[in-house]
């Protein structure tokens, strides 16, 4: 209660959809609808999974949520900023500053080696802070510390997502967007890899995760099902899978 003895008020959400279509259109005649009108409020801390067969207009709601592609109508907030609108330069500087990606295909440069794949979202957005230390500790909390100069070619699939993670992280964005994290991993890294977004998540970390696998989503704390372009369930997950219990009883084979 505040001292008037009132409650306080709720926490504002990060991400807060309105009403939101999106038509494309392939060649002259056909209209494909891919979104239908989508209300969607995500809060922060919040570990959410979206799911949906092919089709379902999952992936276009990621690339909205993202700032990659914009609505045709409605209304969309990222953490208190409506997006909507914004011009392309504009909607690179919110997801720069808002959303941490993390791919299916990790998107690391071969070249150039962990510190300085974790550096880029820095050097993208001008920010010459502390750069490389910003990186090392990134990598650090991702359980990477002792390969920060490995490029990806030296580097297992679990541990480049790993390294895709730290990037994510390094502006402290107010959600991590996940699009298939796992799918490039054996089961033993990708309970690694949803260890550490469990982890992140009860640190407080805002985590939003498309995902076709059920057993993956199982591990998140709530769980939003797309169909023909709409919010077909919304549900709380009760007992979430503990991936670091997975680790400890064995699942997968083998080491990095």
């Amino acid at each position: 209660m505040t001292a008037a003895g009132r409650l306080p008020p709720p926490a504002e959400a990060v991400v807060r959809l309105r009403g939101i279509t999106k038509t494309y259109r392939i060649g002259r005649e056909i209209e494909v609808k891919a979104l239908r009108g989508v209300d969607l409020d995500i809060y922060p801390g919040e570990f959410v999974a979206i799911m949906g067969p092919s089709g379902s207009g999952k992936s276009t709601l990621m690339n909205v949520l993202g700032c990659l592609d914009a609505p045709d109508a409605g209304t969309y907030a990222l953490a208190g900023e409506v997006v909507g609108k914004l011009n392309d330069d504009q909607l690179a500087a919110i997801r720069n500053k808002h959303v941490g990606f993390v791919f299916q295909t990790f998107n690391l440069l071969p070249r150039l080696n962990a510190i300085e794949n974790v550096e880029l979202p820095l050097v993208y957005g001008g920010d010459g802070r502390d750069r490389q230390k910003r990186a090392i500790g990134a990598l650090e909390q991702v359980g990477l510390g002792d390969r920060v100069h490995h490029r990806p070619s030296e580097l297992s699939g679990g541990q480049q997502q790993r390294v895709a993670i730290a990037r994510a992280l390094l502006n402290d964005p107010a959600m991590i967007l996940a699009d298939e994290p796992t799918g490039n991993l054996d089961s033993r890294s990708s309970a690694e890899i949803l260890a550490i977004f469990q982890r992140l998540n009860s640190l407080g970390k805002t985590v939003v995760m498309v995902t076709h696998e059920s057993d993956v989503a199982a591990h998140c704390r709530r769980i939003v099902r797309m169909r023909d372009g709409v919010v077909a369930h919304d549900d709380p997950v009760l007992s979430p899978r503990r991936a670091e219990d997975e680790i400890a009883a064995g699942i997968g084979a083998g080491e990095e």
